[in-house]
């Protein structure tokens, strides 16, 4: 898995900051979300500072709902999105890539939640975010 980057709690992650970790895959980002405001324009995405991690994470939300986390590497970013064990079937059942599927299935279970990350690196993990955005939002 490629190193966190954004370690330092003194340099927010302003958007030139944010295009020089990214480099070339920067149009990964605008695309990814480009779409995500097209599709929830009242979604609200906060930079803070995590100190148990040691690093800067963006929250995006809806309301008071947590939609998906968001952390930078080297290159790329990852999105993380947690549900409930009420999501098995709706995830199982929808066309997100088998291995995602096999993540949730098999992941590391946190009191009654689980996880999938999506490495950002091509046009299909775009997809499968913006997929788990909507299954995110279909459940309570």
């Amino acid at each position: 898995m490629e190193a966190p980057v954004l370690k330092d709690e003194n340099q927010f992650p302003t958007e030139e900051v944010v295009y020089a970790c990214l480099g070339k895959n920067r149009k990964l980002w605008d695309l990814f979300f480009e779409g995500i405001r097209m599709r929830h324009p009242d979604f609200s995405p906060e930079w803070r500072y995590y100190r148990d991690g040691k690093s800067w994470l963006m929250k995006v939300t809806r309301k008071k709902k947590t939609i998906f986390w968001l952390s930078l590497a080297e290159g790329t970013f990852r999105t993380t999105f947690y549900f409930g064990d009420q999501a098995e079937r709706p995830i199982l059942e929808s066309c997100l890539a088998e291995e995602r599927k096999q993540e949730f299935a098999n992941g590391k279970r946190y009191n009654r939640i689980r996880g999938i990350t999506i490495l950002h690196r091509a046009r299909k993990d775009r997809e499968d975010a913006w997929l788990l955005v909507e299954l995110k939002e279909q459940m309570k």
